[in-house]
């Protein structure tokens, strides 16, 4: 595999801004990375150069969003976070992408309707139910492990804490950093990370800064009600994408 090939440098560029405008302005479009990287790399060799240019759109996040990070949010989500990435590193030797894919879109698409219908009946208390911080938090572990695919998962998690633009953004940032760095080493392990998949992603760097410097612009100009409409909408176009 040739990092040189245009078939490869295209999506990946594509997929470098979609990556820092999603971590720092519209979360909701960063799903759609893991389908263009999935186009342009093996499946499960994109899952490894894509986890890189994740960390260091989670970094720059971080260093604009962080005093915005709610980490009360997420204390409770995280056991349940590592049981399903301890679940998700036992079976990523095993598992075929392909075959995950739409089983993960369907519990994506399942998760967004009882958001949906969570806020059209007005129920305040169904996501502070220790059941459904379970399962989306093993649910997100899991995800992230085998795909990095947990983003409509957390984006409708955080929806349902009802926080500001600004505090959903830095508390995602804090948390695909966290979790992000610590799957490198099991990546690293199964050669899903290499030399060369580093050298790429060191050349996107530039790209993912620039989409973050997009995001930053963009997210004081996006109205609230907008934005929870925009992530929400995305989700369920990569949830059927991954279906698809």
């Amino acid at each position: 595999m040739s990092f040189a090939d245009p078939s490869i440098i295209i999506p990946a560029a594509v997929a470098a801004l979609l990556v820092g405008l999603a971590k720092n302005g519209v979360p909701g479009l960063g799903i759609l990375v893991v389908p263009l990287m999935a186009h342009a790399f093996p499946p499960r060799d994109s899952v490894g150069v894509l986890l890189p240019m994740l960390i260091t759109g989670d970094l720059l996040a971080i260093l604009l969003y962080r005093r915005h990070a709610q980490w009360r949010k997420l204390l409770t989500l995280l056991p349940y976070v590592l049981v399903g990435m301890i679940g998700a590193g036992w079976v990523l030797s095993r598992l075929d992408n392909e075959t995950f894919r739409p089983l993960l879109g369907g519990l994506i698409l399942l998760l967004l309707g009882l958001e949906l219908l969570r806020m059209y009946k007005r129920w305040h208390h169904l996501p502070h139910h220790p059941a459904f911080t379970g399962t989306v938090g093993t649910a997100a572990g899991f995800a992230t492990t085998l795909g990095n695919a947990a983003g409509p998962i957390m984006n409708i998690y955080l929806l349902s804490r009802e926080l500001p633009k600004h505090q959903f953004v830095g508390t995602a940032a804090w948390f695909f950093f966290v979790v992000n760095c610590s799957k490198a080493p099991l990546y690293w392990h199964l050669d899903m990370i290499t030399t060369d998949s580093l050298r790429f992603n060191l050349v996107m760097i530039p790209l993912i800064a620039t989409g973050a410097w997009l995001g930053v612009r963009l997210l004081p100009v996006i109205p609230q009600r907008l934005f929870t409409g925009l992530v929400l909408g995305l989700t369920a176009v990569a949830a059927l994408s991954l279906l698809l």
